[in-house]
């Protein structure tokens, strides 16, 4: 276990307390007893490996069709995440993704609102939209068994989150790379995922036991996470940072590529974003604020919020969204 992310194990009376500490510190966590069967995540990687083997040409067929659409395939360095925290003239991220939502939209939301799109499906492979489709599910209702015990972490009632999750914005985002031996390396201050705060709720993250995962610590430093056996990632977003001013992180992470000896490589990842409803008002919790300590954030929209954060790395364009991120921005990104 990596000495600086602490673990919550769901199964412990004492999970509530353990979180709310994990949040406070390090806004990164790993989660034990999480009820998600392992047969799902074996034939989600599987699924993963025989569509990212596909030829590009057939990739190709299922790209998002605008950026606005958080759909499909992503093809290597055509998006750069330090966009989404205000940074320009980054060189784009070496990954390539497939991302869907959930395969029907929610009853409630309107069949215009882009954050509802309808999946991508290839041709290729036949079980792929079988395995997302299971594994998205699980981790959706991990997602919503986590908020319940930060509901009462944060000293809420345990259902705070529901009405404001119950049409949430997930997705689904498979993430692959791959260094092949003839490949060039990359160029100054390249990475294979861009330094970035996530931008909702929650993440909850499943990856190859691989090096290459990085944070900002509690001591502004960049420290290497290696995700345990059987247990999955967590970390914040902005939107939950904001709900508690600042009393949990959306912590600094990035992706760094191998060492340029170490010849062909390969990382696989699941990121799952539960980032609430997008017609959510977002303001400081009560029990996160007072007279000493006044809300730090305006109230935002969820889905706009959203929508601004994800336009920035697809465009290659610096976002104006709100970031937690702060003078970690000029500590860490711009190395001032």
């Amino acid at each position: 276990m990596d000495a600086l992310i602490p673990n919550v194990d769901l199964a412990d009376p004492g999970a509530a307390a353990r979180l709310d500490e994990a949040c406070r510190t390090v806004g990164f966590m790993s989660i034990t007893n999480h009820g998600v069967a392992p047969s799902v995540v074996d034939e989600m990687v599987a699924a993963s490996d025989a569509f990212f083997a596909l030829a590009l040409e057939e990739k190709l067929q299922v790209r998002s069709p605008s950026p606005e659409i958080n759909r499909g395939y992503t093809p290597k360095g055509t998006e750069g995440l330090a966009y989404s925290l205000g940074v320009a003239g980054r060189p784009p991220d070496l990954f390539e993704a497939f991302n869907i939502g959930p395969d029907r939209r929610p009853d409630r939301v309107p069949p215009d609102r882009p954050e509802f799109a309808a999946n991508l499906w290839p041709a290729r492979p036949a079980g792929l939209r079988a395995a997302c489709v299971a594994y998205f599910d699980a981790v959706a209702a991990l997602a919503r068994r986590l908020t319940t015990v930060m509901a009462s972490a944060l000293g809420l009632d345990p259902g705070f989150f529901v009405d404001r999750t119950d049409h949430s914005t997930d997705t689904l985002r498979v993430l692959r790379y791959e260094r092949a031996g003839d490949e060039p390396d990359p160029a100054p201050g390249q990475q294979r995922m861009g330094a970035h705060t996530d931008y909702g709720i929650l993440t909850i993250l499943h990856a190859d036991r691989v090096a290459g995962l990085e944070i900002v610590g509690p001591d502004g430093a960049w420290h290497g996470v290696m995700p345990p056996e059987g247990a999955f990632l967590v970390n914040l977003g902005d939107l939950l940072a904001e709900w508690t001013n600042d009393r949990w992180r959306s912590t600094l992470h990035r992706v760094v590529p191998p060492p340029s000896e170490s010849g062909p490589a390969v990382r696989r990842s699941m990121a799952f974003f539960h980032d609430g409803n997008y017609d959510a008002r977002i303001e400081c919790l009560p029990t996160c604020c007072s007279v000493d300590d006044p809300p730090r954030y305006p109230p935002v929209v969820a889905g706009e919020h959203l929508r601004a954060k994800l336009l920035g790395p697809r465009t290659l364009t610096a976002s104006d969204a709100m970031s937690t991120a702060g003078e970690r921005v000029d500590a860490v990104i711009r190395g001032t």
